[in-house]
């Protein structure tokens, strides 16, 4: 055997006693999968998301008592004044506050001539309790007998007023809007119904005067 073989071969076995020994236990190290370019990553945060409860939630700052107050009694201030406008405004005929009933030049136009007359409807309610007063047991025959010829005067001057408003709505539709939607019949009954009211309480308020050329 050749003498430098073996000085060589002891040198490499000292070597390895000196090393020191690899340890087999450490884990292998997991490299972080780094994300392809262009494409949206979101690392995972390493916990679970803690749930939300009810008592987490951010809670609303309430109104002190007194601004509570406060704001209703200016709201009902501000539906008071609003129902006092409209009311004005209904008064006084402006389109925007009347009720479909009562909307239109048509109509307006009824309400005029019913308003520009004085009519015997306005009057019926005196001249019924004036009847019904003096028609009692307790007056005397002639007093009775002049309350039933009165009430039948009524009955009859109330048919002949109706009769004339009748001719005087129709007349006058007819006239200025003959192309009208309106049924000459619901206009009529419109008018008649207005003219047994007090000028004073009808709705909307008159906007002529008596004897005021319509």
């Amino acid at each position: 055997m050749n003498p430098e073989s073996g000085r060589y071969a002891g040198q490499v076995s000292l070597l390895r006693r000196k090393s020191a020994p690899v340890a087999e236990d450490v884990p292998e190290t997991i490299q972080p999968v780094t994300p392809s370019s262009g494409k949206a990553f979101t690392p995972g945060k390493g916990r679970p998301t803690p749930k939300r409860t009810a008592n987490s939630r951010p809670r609303a700052v309430s109104a002190a008592p007194g601004d509570k107050k406060a704001a209703k009694a200016e709201m009902r201030t501000k539906m008071r004044e609003e129902r006092s406008r409209a009311y004005e405004g209904m008064r006084r005929g402006e389109e925007k506050y009347l009720s479909g009933r009562d909307k239109g030049p048509v109509r307006r136009l009824v309400r005029d001539l019913v308003d520009s007359r004085r009519n015997v409807g306005s009057y019926f309610l005196i001249g019924a309790l004036a009847v019904l007063l003096f028609s009692q047991p307790q007056w005397p025959q002639p007093v009775r007998f002049g309350a039933n010829i009165l009430w039948l005067l009524l009955i009859v001057a109330i048919l002949a007023d109706v009769f004339l408003i009748s001719r005087l709505i129709r007349k006058n539709v007819r006239e200025r809007f003959p192309n009208a939607p309106d049924k000459l019949g619901g206009l009529t009954f419109y008018g008649v119904m207005r003219s047994v009211q007090f000028r004073r309480m009808r709705t909307p308020g008159p906007q002529v005067k008596i004897g005021e050329k319509v």
